[in-house]
């Protein structure tokens, strides 16, 4: 077995005898010698400790590459919910570890953020329960402020929504950085929403220059709707339907302009074009968009029936079939059912 050559190698590396490591872990010489060939493995609750003993991660016994590692940590992140402390820092020490390779720390500090973002989700999500219950109780508005920040709500007051921060540092990014086309489309996103048209046109230059996808004229449309022009709005619409005939994500995203228009039959139509031009593995947005609609009409069979799209892609598509991401969903269909 894998860990049994790599608990060798370990053992080997630091000048060891079966005998001195038994000692240390406190088992026989004949268990170790057992598990260095194959013919048995250490009980999961030794893993921590033999992990500890040698200075590499529990990953590390199973003698995985980094990112092997990675692959399996991120898949955790997203299974499992939210972690409990001993556990999150454990994962932190792993990645941190595994990130001092400078060939790694990109892909690690990026999981990191993942792990940082998926627990803070966590936690809007008890506060969501938390407020709900704390406004059936007092009706106070504090808990209704609190209720409703959880739950994302749009927020009027200027200086709390305005997105000028990120702007900044994504400016300056851009400026060192005038190929990334993804951080140029967040910046579009973030200056379009903050009203800054006139410096949304001149990044749309930048990225025009590189981007020859449906992406461009998807920032006409919206620079043309968020400035009011109403006939170059509907001409970019044009323009983005005959895109989207042969191009899923195209297509999909003329379900969320739909969806925005509150013209919902259209919407479906064009989430459904999407996910059946898009290739395997399909995405699940499309069918919980749906979902979601025909939560708003009031159509509690086409929403169950949208949300069991979505379990069916994330097992026949994705392989996943448990985890938090799965529950949620499960959930929102039992509470349907009710």
């Amino acid at each position: 077995m894998e860990m049994g050559k790599e608990i060798r190698r370990l053992r080997n590396e630091r000048g060891l005898t079966q005998e001195a490591l038994a000692a240390d872990l406190h088992v026989t010489a004949q268990t170790v010698s057992k598990w260095e060939c194959g013919n048995s493995v250490p009980d999961v609750q030794m893993l921590p400790e033999i992990a500890v003993y040698f200075g590499v991660t529990i990953d590390q016994l199973f003698a995985m590459s980094p990112e092997q590692q990675l692959e399996r940590m991120e898949n955790h992140i997203y299974a499992r919910g939210l972690f409990p402390e001993a556990e999150q820092r454990q994962l932190e020490q792993q990645l941190k570890a595994i990130g001092e390779d400078p060939a790694m720390t990109g892909k690690t500090e990026t999981l990191l953020a993942k792990l940082y973002n998926s627990q803070a989700e966590q936690y809007r999500l008890l506060a969501v329960e938390h407020g709900k219950t704390a406004v059936e109780k007092t009706g106070d508005p504090d808990a209704i402020s609190e209720l409703c920040n959880a739950w994302g709500s749009y927020i009027p007051d200027w200086c709390v929504r305005n997105h000028h921060a990120l702007i900044q540092w994504l400016s300056d990014y851009c400026r060192r950085n005038p190929k990334n086309r993804s951080a140029h489309m967040w910046l579009l996103d973030n200056l379009i929403d903050d009203r800054r048209l006139t410096e949304a046109r001149e990044w749309l230059e930048k990225l025009a220059a590189m981007d020859k996808s449906f992406r461009v004229p998807l920032y006409r449309y919206l620079l043309a709707q968020a400035a009011g022009e109403r006939e170059e709005t509907e001409a970019q619409l044009r323009a983005l339907e005959e895109l989207a005939e042969s191009e899923w994500c195209c297509a999909t995203t003329l379900g969320d302009i739909y969806t925005q228009r509150q013209d919902y039959d259209r919407a479906i139509a064009w989430y459904r074009k999407g996910q059946e031009l898009q290739p395997s593995p399909k995405f699940t947005d499309s069918a919980m968009s749906i979902a979601h609609i025909c939560e708003i009409r009031g159509d509690r069979d086409g929403a169950i029936a949208a949300y069991r799209e979505q379990l069916r892609l994330m097992r026949e598509d994705w392989g996943i079939a448990g985890g938090e991401d799965y529950a949620q969903v499960e959930r929102a269909i039992h509470r349907l059912q009710e």
